[in-house]
């Protein structure tokens, strides 16, 4: 049921976009599921408005799995003991 969820596609298969640092203007390979990325020229920081069903679907962990999810949202991945 999971593996053909249209919601997660660019997060699974992620697309590449280039964007310009805006601080020196360098060539940024930003990919879909990125949610920072740091420019490799100057070290300025570019945050992808990385806007996917990860915010609001409530199977999202199910289908994308712990690691995903949780770089995506900045949580830990849960099940996992320390």
């Amino acid at each position: 049921m999971f593996d053909r969820c249209p919601g997660a596609a660019q997060i699974r298969t992620p697309t590449l976009e280039i964007r310009h640092c805006p601080r020196c203007g360098e060539e940024i390979e930003v990919f879909s599921n990125d949610r920072r990325v740091v420019c490799s020229a100057c070290g300025f920081e570019i945050l992808n408005d990385v806007q996917s069903c990860v915010q609001w679907c409530r199977y999202a962990r199910e289908c994308l799995g712990d690691e995903v999810y949780g770089r995506l949202t900045n949580t830990q991945p849960s099940g996992k003991d320390s």
